[in-house]
């Protein structure tokens, strides 16, 4: 275990190199920049990021076990969102990261789409009915 540790919620240890193991994986800061605006279910990531449900699940679960993100079921879906103990206890590295996503080309790209699909009035349940019907609205 390293001398630098971090603390979350279940009151476990996590190695803080494991924060920064899963922060060093491009479509984890996609998937990070997102949630940084608001929170988000697998089915609205996987469209927004163009990823397989299973690839956005993965890196989900990375970023979760390493503190970053949490998880909340409502109803059939599960929502993620940052998690407020990993921003109030690595404050300057939260602010650093959003700092450097606001000046990423492709990050400004998901957050356009983000914007336009979270306008359109799309749902989840529409997501899982015609996904075709979304993607061809947010091109």
């Amino acid at each position: 275990m390293s001398i630098i540790e971090y603390s979350h919620m279940g009151g476990d240890k996590l190695d803080f190199i494991e924060i920064f193991k899963a922060l060093g994986d491009e479509n984890r800061i996609r998937i990070l920049n997102l949630l940084m605006r608001e929170e988000l279910c697998v089915c609205e990531i996987e469209t927004m990021l163009g990823m397989t449900q299973s690839n956005a699940s993965r890196h989900l679960n990375k970023l979760k076990n390493a503190g970053i993100i949490t998880s909340d079921k409502k109803s059939q879906w599960v929502y993620y969102g940052i998690n407020n103990e990993f921003i109030k206890e690595n404050n300057l590295l939260y602010e650093f990261l959003k700092n450097k996503i606001n000046e990423n080309v492709q990050c400004l790209k998901d957050v356009e789409r983000l914007k336009k699909y979270k306008s359109s009035g799309f749902t989840c349940e529409q997501l899982g009915e015609d996904k075709k019907q979304v993607l061809k609205f947010l091109r």
